[in-house]
């Protein structure tokens, strides 16, 4: 399961999608994740899954790749459908004249629509920040996240260090979890139960698991401060770049899909009072 997750892993390849300057797939993460919670009807969330099929198409990222992703959350999509399906308040839904209600657990239509609004954004979320990762690797996205933040300089926020800590920590998802599934397995050949049925059992079998985790993500920090240490860096103090980011004729085009989408997802929201 482990294994199954894509979040922080790049996936090399020559499409455009991969081309694309990493500003401008960083703010398209922002502009989709806004998208979704402005939307809130079901229609334009079918359009939406048209727009990630072309872009994955785009990408040149395999379907299999990207739906095995969606693996390790389906009992967070599971908890979050039946947390929102009981508890809102609405009218209860009937089958053949019969109430959908035991005690104080009834499923409202209220209820079931905001289970179903809230399933399809995980997924799509997921799915959309998976691709940002998935297609830009490490170092560009350090150069995004620094050139976005660059007029913040001014106000004495150290910009270069902010983009560098946050690209390691999401670098480190996928090394974390090899080392986690390589723990996992030298434990359970030891007889650790980390499959049983029993959560007490469970809990336990987990403390000889986080201990050497803990442990070895400390030592790969030391590990990496030091490397960094003996190349001389220095943080973001005049340093250059081996390659200069430059929008593109496709950046530009790309800009502007985004504001369509955009103006798109909010203009759905009215959509059905003009109707």
């Amino acid at each position: 399961m482990l294994k199954d997750i894509t979040i922080g892993q790049y996936y090399p390849a020559n499409s455009k999608i991969h081309k694309l300057d990493p500003r401008t797939k960083i703010i398209a993460a922002i502009i989709f994740m806004i998208a979704l919670f402005v939307v809130n009807q079901f229609w334009p969330y079918v359009i939406i899954f048209g727009i990630i099929a072309a872009v994955v198409k785009a990408s040149d990222i395999p379907i299999k790749y990207m739906m095995k992703g969606l693996k390790p959350l389906r009992w967070i999509l599971l908890f979050t459908f039946v947390i929102n399906m009981f508890c809102l308040p609405g009218e209860v839904l009937s089958i053949a004249g019969v109430k959908l209600q035991l005690g104080f657990l009834k499923i409202t239509d209220a209820g079931l629509r905001q289970a179903i609004f809230m399933a399809i954004r995980l997924i799509y979320l997921v799915v959309g920040t998976s691709l940002l990762t998935l297609t830009t690797s490490p170092i560009q996205l350090t150069d995004g996240i620094e050139r976005l933040l660059s007029p913040f300089n001014k106000v004495g926020l150290p910009v270069h260090e902010l983009a560098m800590m946050m690209t390691i920590a999401l670098r480190f998802i996928p090394t974390l979890l090899d080392e986690t599934d390589k723990i996992m397995k030298a434990q359970m050949s030891r007889g650790a139960d980390f499959e049983s049925s029993n959560l007490i059992n469970r809990a336990k079998n987990l403390v000889p698991l986080l201990v050497p985790l803990f442990v070895s993500a400390f030592r790969r920090a030391d590990e990496l401060a030091m490397a960094m240490e003996a190349r001389c860096y220095r943080g973001g103090y005049n340093r250059t770049k081996m390659r200069e980011a430059v929008i593109t004729t496709a950046d530009k085009v790309a800009y502007l899909l985004m504001i369509l989408f955009l103006a798109g997802s909010i203009a759905s929201r009215f959509i059905h009072i003009l109707v």
